[in-house]
């Protein structure tokens, strides 16, 4: 019984630390943006591009995926950068009205960890 218990409590802790290593960015982008996007290198777009490289990267241009027009136009000059993506993920809709993509996220605190995350995909 005692082998057994000593097995259990190592299994918790390594799934704790496994999510300690995983960011909170991370984890909100999985639970909020994972059904539409990918973040690795050379995975596959979904319904929305591929984010992984987006810091940095014009707007509207990922290898392969077809924009919306009202997203292109909107975005016409613009590149990721950290003030763009607080816009984006504050209202999707304020900053490229019409676009396919509507996004609210209220916690600036969660926002910020979102774009660390992004940030680091390179």
């Amino acid at each position: 019984m005692k082998r057994l218990t000593s097995t259990v409590l190592a299994l918790f802790a390594c799934a704790a630390a496994a999510q300690a290593d995983e960011s909170l960015g991370q984890r909100l982008a999985q639970n909020s943006c994972a059904q539409c996007h990918s973040f690795a290198r050379g995975e596959g777009h979904g319904v929305g591009p591929n984010l992984f490289g987006v810091f940095g990267r014009p707007a509207a241009t990922a290898s392969g995926f077809a924009f919306s027009k009202p997203y292109v136009e909107a975005m016409k000059g613009k590149s990721w950068d950290r003030a763009l993506l607080e816009r984006w993920l504050t209202d999707t809709q304020a900053v490229a009205p019409g676009s396919g993509m509507v996004y609210f996220q209220d916690d600036p605190k969660k926002r910020d960890e979102l774009i660390k995350y992004l940030q680091s995909l390179k």
